[in-house]
């Protein structure tokens, strides 16, 4: 049996960018991609802290060590710039597996690593 578990998660990061115009997904700071085990193109999915809505996207490569987080396309009507968000990531494993899994979760500052 597989079971769905948590992969990655960047917990409370504010939104820097909201593009309505842009072709969809979420801007994420390279570094904080990289040290969530977050990978360009992986589907996410986005809880806004701030007003509630939850919605998934794909992530995409921002400039390091920037605190970029963006919101594109459709996806801006439901995060503005200064919500806080929650990005997670998840994982099909098998159920034995998945039983010794730990996440990767960060806790950045002010969108940065510490």
């Amino acid at each position: 049996m597989f079971i769905e578990v948590l992969k990655s998660k960047i917990h409370r990061v504010t939104v820097t960018e909201a593009d309505l115009d842009y072709i969809g997904s979420i801007t994420i700071d390279a570094a904080l991609m990289e040290a969530s085990g977050i990978i360009e193109n992986q589907k996410v999915e986005i809880y806004n802290i701030t007003n509630g809505e939850r919605f998934a996207t794909y992530a995409i490569k921002g400039e390091r060590d920037s605190g970029v987080i963006g919101i594109n396309g459709a996806a801006a009507h439901k995060a503005h710039v200064g919500d806080l968000i929650i990005i997670a990531a998840y994982a099909t494993m098998e159920f034995e597996e998945a039983k010794n899994w730990h996440p990767e979760v960060i806790f950045p500052k002010d969108n940065h690593l510490r």
